[in-house]
């Protein structure tokens, strides 16, 4: 991405510059891609469910025999009951509570730590560079799922170390992106210029490094929160995860597996709800990539 220094950004007033103005106003106008908006649309649902599962939920979501059990999906349980008569629609409203926050702590564990390593690996350069670049090789020789998992083996179940697990997995993607950025502005001239006038790495960094790796750090951000759910999902699936009778996508596909003959509604609806959610998150991203990302203006 080209780099421009900070009073490029903002006029000598403090106004914003056109093309800051410009990537404003076509943020702001999102009924222009229909698809974007409508998984935007998606997403909010969500997030209002999550918010308001315990006004929503018809049943508490650990309640047993609140209807037969392994009951389909009827006008008394909408989504069905799982083998201990639980309503599965309360248990999928109490699950986004804690798949969709999972997901966003892990990417801001990802994005400050990732960031923080991108930056001084990239701009300080040296043996910092030759340590942080090392780093970032090595947890890149790991898929995030087989790191998430090794993570996990080593501090033991529980959604805290979920979050750990999943946030430390993604530290690469980050800190590859923000020091390559890095790279690429410190050797322009305004940089060296405030290096001659005694101005601090930290200045120069906060100053120039990190607004210009802000774009694409939101946009893999956003992508991101969609690999970590699905992540957390897995790891739910594998017994690795949230740990029953806890609600959560994953847990409740795992549980739903040995009934998908029977009652296969204890896995189509909540593979579902990740399916929708994952794509709805990537159509976000992508939107925001077509918006922050200037070469993709013209397209």
């Amino acid at each position: 991405m080209a780099s421009r220094p900070l009073a490029l950004a903002e006029g000598t007033d403090g106004s914003r510059s056109p093309a800051t103005g410009g990537r404003c106003r076509r943020l702001i106008h999102l009924r222009r891609y229909p698809v974007a908006m409508v998984a935007t649309a998606v997403l909010a649902i969500l997030a209002l469910a999550a918010a308001l599962a315990s006004v929503l939920s018809p049943y508490d979501p650990a309640a047993m025999a609140t209807g037969p059990a392994l009951s389909p999906p009827s006008p008394a349980h909408w989504f069905g009951t799982d083998r201990y008569g639980r309503d599965l629609l309360s248990r999928l409203l109490f699950g986004a509570r804690i798949s969709l926050p999972i997901g966003v702590m892990a990417v801001s564990v990802s994005v400050v730590l990732g960031s923080f390593l991108g930056l001084a690996a990239g701009f300080l350069g040296g043996r910092i560079d030759t340590v942080g670049s090392g780093v970032i090789d090595i947890m890149l020789g790991f898929p995030p799922i087989m790191l998430a998992l090794l993570i996990i083996a080593v501090l033991g179940v529980g959604i805290q170390n979920v979050v750990i697990a999943i946030g430390v997995a993604g530290i690469p993607r980050f800190a590859r992106i923000v020091r390559g950025t890095a790279l690429a502005i410190r050797e322009h001239t305004y940089i060296e210029a405030g290096h001659a006038i005694g101005a601090s790495a930290a200045r120069l960094i906060r100053r120039h490094v990190l607004p210009n790796a802000l774009p694409p750090i939101i946009v893999l951000a956003t992508l991101y929160v969609g690999s970590a759910i699905l992540d957390t999902s897995s790891l739910g699936f594998l017994g690795l995860g949230v740990q029953p009778p806890t609600p959560e996508w994953g847990t409740m596909l795992s549980e739903g597996r040995e009934f998908m003959r029977y009652a296969p509604w204890l896995m189509l609806f909540p593979g579902m709800l990740v399916f929708v959610t994952v794509v709805a998150i990537n159509l976000v991203g992508d939107y925001l990539r077509a918006v922050l990302d200037p070469r993709l203006k013209g397209r």
